[in-house]
Order: C-alpha cells, then structure tokens, then sequence
C-alpha cells in the first residue's frame, strides 16, 4: 500500500512507511473523508499528531496550510520516517517532532499555548485514548475551541467522555475503524 499527500503544496507526493505491523497508516480513502470534514479549520492552525507513525496525518494538515505540527512518536525508527517524510515534502520548517512516549511528549509541550486541532491514533483497543484525554482534561494543551480527533476501532466505547468533561460532537464510522471528534465541555 503506497501512501501519499492528498491535497495542498505536496500534493500527490509519496510518504514511506514504516515495514511491519507496528503501525497501521491512515488509508488515503479514510485521510481524504477526515481532511473534507476539517478543512476549513486546517489553514493556519497549530496541529498536534499524537501517535504520528509515519507522520501522513500531520504531514497532510502542514500540506493544506497548518502553520505548524508537533508529531509525538515513540518508536525511534518512526520518528526518522517523518523526518525523510517532512524533507521529501519540504515541510519540515513548521514541523517538530518530539521522540518519546506520548505522556512525556505532552508534559513537554506544556506553556507552549494550546493547539486548534489535536489528533491521535493510538494502537487499538489499549485505551490510551482516554489516558491522553484524562491528561487533556486539564492542560492547557486543549481549550474549549480545540478540535480533538481520535481514530480508534469501532468497538472502542467513548460513553467515559462526558465524565472527563469532554463531548462527542461527531462520529465518522468507517468498515475498520472510525473518527470520533471531541470537545471540552
């Protein structure tokens, strides 16, 4: 499966991915669907890719005019993929990519002001979905206005959001998997 930038100043150039199971890339179909629903709130925004990959997400919304994107990977190699991702697209003047587990990665990006749209795509059925959202809950990393993604399986059970002060405000389900988009209450 090849993957590639779908619109904006990159468009139609080719991302790598990563070899193995370690992580699942966003379909081209599934990003195309995601970035129709958000992108008038895309140009100009600051982006944060959770659980970035290869980093087609983030690398999709600096394409279509985000002013910056932070990518949080963990895995090493991952991270390099962006990096050649960012260079292959010349995107890589408004990306940053922090190298570390997710918690560690957004304790580090506090007092740096609040992102407009945060995205995560977390490994499924871990629930580290709702670990972030229970951190984001009270960071300054989330405001009211900040537009929180999460791609996740289609079982996985959302009913906790309210209880952490957040609202579903949009359920996007594909054959695999789904978006669902969340807001501070």
């Amino acid at each position: 499966m090849a993957m590639r930038v779908i619109a904006g100043s990159a468009r139609r150039l080719q991302l790598k991915m990563l070899d193995g199971l370690e992580t699942r890339p966003t379909t081209d179909r599934i990003k195309e669907t995601l970035f129709n629903m958000i992108h008038l709130d895309v140009v100009q925004c600051r982006f944060l890719d959770c659980f970035s990959g290869s980093g087609g997400i983030g690398i999709e919304a600096l394409s279509r005019g985000a002013a910056e994107a932070v990518f949080i990977e963990k895995s090493p190699k991952a991270a390099e993929c962006i990096r050649q991702n960012l260079r292959t697209t010349r995107l890589e003047d408004r990306a940053r990519i922090l190298t570390c587990d997710i918690m560690a990665g957004l304790k580090r990006l506090e007092g740096q002001g609040a992102f407009d749209i945060i995205f995560m795509d977390p490994p499924y059925d871990h629930q580290w979905e709702k670990l972030v959202l229970e951190y984001l809950r009270d960071s300054e990393l989330a405001v009211r206005d900040t537009m929180i993604i999460v791609e996740a399986s289609l079982r996985t059970d959302f009913s906790y959001g309210e209880d952490l002060g957040f609202a579903v405000t949009r359920n996007k389900e594909y054959k695999t998997n789904k978006h669902v988009f969340l807001q501070k209450m």
